[in-house]
């Protein structure tokens, strides 16, 4: 299959768009930098079609794919298969959510808890962390993020876990995702227990501030496509992470909503450190 140069444009030009479409395209293709400029080489027999292509779209375009008569009607399914363990968790949390009502069975919510508790009277008494290792329940590291209380807690944690997963998992596949996907969840976990101590906390919003700053930083030093999140999202989750530090929202709520604070911000902490060693990779790569 001969390659020819489709391409010739400034180092300025951000062809980050353009290849991301090209790659949802099925379009093999390559970037190399030459004599100060960055070329765009493609199989000889699609190079006339990506000249046009770049012509109506340089910076990439989600509406082409809609073009594809493949994708028409494909919709949520086509997302599903094309995002399976994002798919995935999200089952396995709208199962937890059954399971433990919303945060209303205390008697199930003890299987995922971050440490075993009993309740006598008004007072809950919680295994130690040492004591949960020493009993081998390692599962109990991770399973708080499955555990949501009430409805708009797991509806928003979902809704942001389906945007962000999706796209790691797409730039960067399904291992890579599960992997952060579970560093994050026990890195959020042993925030909260550590900074906020015993106690009953769970839900993927911790998960959900580490991909934030994974694909927040990653995109900064290696502008993809995939990574690239609408305008003011960042800036307005970081605002809420600052208005949830402060305590306003228990005292707005008259303490009946409490905020993992510790977990959110260890979970962003984390993403920002992978999102920084992804993209010099990448960068480099």
């Amino acid at each position: 299959m001969a390659v020819v140069e489709a391409l010739r444009l400034p180092l300025s030009e951000d062809l980050s768009g353009f290849i991301a479409l090209l790659q949802r395209l099925r379009v093999p293709c390559r970037v190399s930098e030459e004599a100060g400029q960055q070329v765009l080489r493609v199989p000889a027999e699609t190079a006339e079609q990506v000249r046009e292509l770049y012509q109506r779209y340089p910076h990439g375009d989600g509406a082409v794919i809609a073009e594809q008569p493949a994708r028409r009607g494909a919709g949520f399914v086509a997302s599903l298969r094309r995002s399976p363990l994002t798919a995935a968790v999200l089952l396995l949390t709208l199962i937890a959510a059954a399971i433990t009502m919303l945060g209303e069975n205390f008697d199930t919510i003890r299987w995922f808890s971050f440490s075993d508790f009993r309740i006598d009277g008004e007072y809950a008494y919680f295994a130690t962390l040492e004591q949960t290792l020493a009993e081998g329940q390692w599962w109990r590291l991770i399973t708080p993020i499955f555990v949501h209380f009430g409805f708009l807690h797991l509806a928003m944690n979902a809704m942001w876990y389906w945007e962000l997963g999706r796209r790691i998992e797409y730039r960067q596949g399904a291992l890579m995702l599960l992997g952060f996907t579970l560093l994050f969840g026990i890195i959020s976990n042993l925030s909260q227990y550590i900074f906020g101590g015993p106690g009953i906390f769970g839900g993927l919003s911790g998960v959900l501030y580490g991909l934030l700053g994974h694909c927040w930083l990653f995109q900064k030093l290696s502008p993809d496509e995939a990574y690239r999140l609408p305008p003011g999202v960042v800036v307005l989750m970081l605002i809420w992470l600052v208005v949830c530090l402060t305590g306003v929202i228990e005292v707005l709520s008259f303490g009946a909503l409490a905020i993992a604070n510790a977990a959110h911000v260890g979970g962003l902490i984390a993403g920002c450190v992978t999102g920084i060693i992804g993209g010099l990779l990448a960068r480099r790569g």
